[in-house]
């Protein structure tokens, strides 16, 4: 940081305002400040720090990138659609110069940060608008970036500077995908968004159990102790009992109960017209009573299945 005091540099900046933050009362604005402080944090997390300086504005904040031009944009973007506070951003890419001010702390001064400014105070609550030198540098970096921003033409601000405006837009819904695809699952599994990896396990947790015949007994194992519960109570229909609580092994839930002596082990064939819906505890046992009835003639319409617990197969037979 001391290096980069004694030089210009060309950063990009994010500037925020919370709209109306000056007509609060005093306990209002604290209220505020702290949810605006958690948000901003919260978008910044996979940003090291080295790599950013914080301006707090009073009724905002100013954040200067020293690293990747891209990283404001990922702020933005989370912040737009991670909080309700009313914030208007604007980010700019431009020159500016790290000082140190009468206190001894880090601050920013120079075009950059002013021209990020003035971006922002044409921004509506909510908008996120970047400048005409912010797009060109960013929409460069990759094509993925092209489709965010519509052009909105060209502002004066209060000293009859004119600056072309760019909006950014995307979907809340599109959000977690994008920031996967471009920042990475870490980037966005740091600020709360959905990965495809959470999905996916998300998706096996609410899976059905697994039943395995040892002979003697079943084991139950599935991927959430409601999944292994509900085995157990379809398993119970065919008259197993219980012999052990639903515990977790691993990451696994397991349990077993009793394997009651039936034909073609618990299986039970029911008729439905010409159609044989074969079902039971076991894809071994349905298997073998499915291949008897194909052996007499019966010809497969659905095969092997497992919801909840029981495999199902279908068939349909001409005559008994």
């Amino acid at each position: 940081m001391a290096e980069a005091a004694a030089r210009t540099l060309v950063t990009s900046v994010l500037f925020l305002d919370i709209v109306g933050y000056s007509k609060k009362s005093v306990a209002d604005q604290m209220n505020v400040k702290q949810a605006f402080n958690d948000s901003l944090a919260k978008a910044l997390t996979p940003i090291a720090t080295a790599d950013r300086v914080i301006l707090d504005t009073g009724d905002g904040a100013a954040v200067t990138f020293l690293g990747n031009p891209d990283d404001a944009l990922f702020s933005g973007l989370i912040l737009q659609h991670s909080t309700e506070l009313p914030i208007r951003m604007g980010i700019n890419l431009g020159p500016v110069r790290i000082v140190r001010d009468l206190n001894g702390q880090t601050n920013i001064l120079g075009d950059g940060i002013n021209v990020g400014q003035r971006v922002m105070s044409f921004a509506d609550p909510g908008q996120l608008l970047v400048s005409r030198s912010f797009y060109e540098v960013v929409s460069r970096l990759s094509d993925v970036y092209q489709g965010l921003f519509s052009h909105i033409g060209e502002r004066k601000d209060k000293h009859v500077r004119a600056h072309e405006i760019y909006s950014v837009n995307l979907a809340a819904d599109a959000l977690p995908s994008f920031v996967e695809a471009t920042w990475g699952s870490d980037w966005a599994g740091a600020v709360g968004l959905p990965t495809q990896a959470s999905k996916d396990a998300a998706a096996a947790a609410d899976g059905p159990a697994l039943i395995f015949s040892t002979g003697s007994h079943f084991i139950v194992s599935g991927p959430s102790e409601i999944s292994v519960l509900t085995a157990l109570e379809e398993l119970a229909k065919t008259g197993s009992k219980a012999l052990s609580p639903i515990s977790k092994v691993g990451n696994k839930w397991i349990a077993t109960c009793d394997h009651p002596v039936a034909e073609g082990n618990g299986c039970k064939v029911e008729e439905l017209g010409l159609m044989r819906i074969v079902t039971g505890p076991t894809r071994e046992g349905v298997s073998e009573k499915l291949e008897e009835l194909l052996q007499r003639g019966a010809r497969l319409v659905h095969d092997l299945e497992q919801a909840r617990g029981i495999w199902t197969a279908v068939c349909e037979v001409t005559s008994d």
